[in-house]
């Protein structure tokens, strides 16, 4: 059995995309996957399985479709790769709120550089580094004033991407033990 952290779009967000964690606990349970966990109400889960990643999270889409009627994207992390992000930490030395410090999760490597999207605009003190499929972001003055979340909310034709804030990602290591 392998150990991974999952990843879940967009859940959560509204009302009309709401999923209780202790349903999913359930459903994925019953499905025969072991020590199903989850994190906060923004679709973190952590579980043991014996699928490779790329059929697991096809399942765990199949399941949530069918079990909650939503679409949801899912992205997984083995327990080795979330071990190496955290250790990677590439913007310890400004990033210094977790809250504020982020980890965007893509389910494959951008196609266009995220460099040639963001050329020439003007991030503020906001700061970037992309290592394959995760881009670390560190935003100073919070999420909802950052001119680099902005203008990559609005890019398109990106992979499938997720974002959770670092003090998630460390507690969701620290559960995958």
């Amino acid at each position: 059995m392998a150990r991974y952290a999952v990843f879940l779009r967009g859940i959560n967000l509204g009302k009309a995309r709401r999923v209780a964690m202790a349903d999913l606990r359930t459903v994925l349970t019953q499905s025969g996957y072991e020590n199903v966990a989850t994190l906060l109400q923004s679709g973190n889960v952590v579980l043991d399985a014996d699928q490779p990643a790329d059929e697991l999270g096809r399942t765990i889409e199949q399941l949530i479709e069918k079990r909650f009627g939503l679409a949801v994207d899912t992205i997984l992390r083995s327990h080795d790769q979330m071990t190496r992000i955290v250790a990677k930490n590439p913007l310890a030395d400004v990033a210094t709120d977790g809250s504020k410090y982020l980890v965007a999760f893509m389910a494959e490597p951008p196609q266009t550089p995220v460099g040639a999207v963001l050329d020439g605009a003007d991030i503020g003190d906001d700061r970037y580094i992309v290592d394959h499929t995760e881009m670390y972001i560190w935003c100073p003055g919070g999420l909802r004033d950052s001119p680099l979340m902005t203008i990559l909310g609005k890019a398109k034709n990106g992979p499938s991407t997720t974002v959770r804030n670092w003090n998630t990602v460390e507690k969701l290591l620290t559960m995958m033990g």
